[in-house]
């Protein structure tokens, strides 16, 4: 048994009561086992001393891109469907086991160094047994899946897919990674969107979804151009079309979510569907603001996510915080959105979304120990007196306050130096491979 005790610090439990406390915090294995002032456990192999410290529950970050992670910087100023046809199918179809592996252990190195501590994840058609085993090794909690493509003209060929195969390489991953390290890791099944799916492929994806009892994260209503589409070839907008086909239930995930009528709503809402919020990459594509506050007062599960790189640049939820926040008080008032609101929908709320609730997002007895230690005395974060706390991180701190990040009771960093990663191989690593995939793609 590892034990670790954490000592003397301001714990912002999320619980139900949202008690924000001073005192310890004891992990046994992965499990938090005690919480409160002066714990004195009759064994500790590990203290950390977190006096004048603050411990959040780590940030759960509900629709992430790691394969595109070394795109960065490669799909600036467009919007998606330009930004997909032109950029990241050609980069993604380049891709190789070998970058496959570095971008997805550069997002989750940046992804750690920012408290994130559980993922949903969406690949690209090949080589995702390499992002599971760059996620086995990094200690990320994650949800995560092969993108599935059947369907598409303008589609790269190296991206076409048969549905046959397409579903018997995502059954073949789950039954491979789902369930791995005592369940970190689950599979989801990842149609990318309406556009590229035939029927057939979403029908079976319902059908393996409830077989398997697993997640389905998909896109869905993010850019207007995409849903001319869909109703051109379905007769039904985006979330219509899903719940037609039987997919709008508990265990399905969609991202983005911009541009839903109230039927939509409604479906999402008495279907239990669960939303992804991603502000950083919708403005940045151009593709809009979301309806979050009504989707909220409809008591819709929304949760928070940065997406992927080259769509945002960073994969830092106090970024996507901060801008969920403020990209809404013009239209809805300066009340709108407030931190504690934000703040529930990195934590709590995503916990929610992945059918975890009872196991992560609040620092609670018996839970899992994923948590994040921030070090909030700075310039930037003072002064302190009689400041709610979590307006401090949500409005005013920066990923570069978190100090020590915890995952499933593992440190994964301590004092900003990872523990299972290694940035002098990673960095070098993800330079060499985009320079092959540009090449190979004909994009430099």
């Amino acid at each position: 048994m590892t034990t670790i005790l954490i000592k003397d610090a301001q714990i912002v439990t999320m619980n139900r009561n949202g008690d924000i406390i001073t005192g310890d915090i004891f992990i046994e294995n992965d499990r938090i086992t005690a919480i409160g002032p002066e714990l004195n456990p009759a064994q500790v192999d590990k203290v950390i001393d977190a006096k004048h410290r603050t411990i959040i529950p780590g940030f759960i970050q509900t629709h992430i891109h790691l394969c595109q992670t070394i795109f960065r910087g490669k799909g600036d100023d467009l919007e998606l469907m330009d930004w997909l046809k032109k950029r990241i199918w050609p980069l993604e179809a380049s891709h190789d086991e070998e970058s496959i592996y570095y971008s997805a252990m550069l997002g989750i190195g940046e992804l750690i160094q920012s408290g994130t501590t559980t993922i949903v994840d969406m690949e690209t058609v090949h080589h995702t047994d390499f992002a599971f085993q760059a996620i086995a090794e990094s200690g990320m909690r994650a949800l995560s899946g092969k993108v599935m493509m059947d369907k598409g003209d303008e589609v790269p060929f190296a991206l076409q897919e048969k549905t046959s195969e397409s579903l018997q390489q995502s059954v073949d991953l789950l039954e491979k990674w789902n369930g791995h390290d005592d369940g970190r890791i689950q599979y989801a099944f990842s149609p990318r969107f309406v556009i590229s799916c035939t029927e057939e492929l979403l029908r079976e994806v319902r059908s393996l979804s409830e077989q398997y009892q697993v997640k389905v994260h998909t896109h869905a209503s993010e850019n207007l151009g995409e849903i001319e589409i869909v109703q051109a070839e379905t007769g039904m907008r985006n979330v219509v079309y899903l719940d037609h086909l039987g997919l709008a239930n508990e265990r399905l995930i969609l991202a983005h979510c911009i541009w839903l009528d109230e039927e939509e709503k409604r479906i999402i809402h008495d279907r239990g569907v669960h939303v992804s919020h991603c502000p950083g990459s919708n403005l940045k594509l151009s593709s809009g603001i979301a309806e979050t506050p009504d989707m909220l007062k409809l008591d819709i599960s929304v949760s928070l996510g940065a997406d992927g790189a080259p769509c945002n640049n960073n994969l830092d939820m106090f970024n996507e915080m901060r801008l969920a926040a403020l990209i809404q008080k013009p239209i809805h008032g300066p009340t709108a959105m407030n931190a504690q609101t934000v703040f529930r929908m990195a934590t709590i709320g995503g916990a929610r979304a992945v059918g975890m609730e009872k196991e992560i997002g609040s620092l609670e007895v018996g839970k899992k120990a994923d948590l994040a230690i921030l070090d909030l005395n700075n310039f930037h974060t003072y002064p302190s007196f009689d400041v709610d706390p979590i307006s401090r991180i949500v409005y005013s701190a920066t990923r570069a306050d978190v100090e020590t990040t915890i995952i499933n009771g593992r440190i994964v960093m301590e004092n900003r130096i990872m523990r299972t990663i290694d940035k002098d191989i990673v960095l070098p690593e993800a330079n060499r491979s985009i320079q092959r995939l540009l090449k190979r793609a004909n994009l430099r």
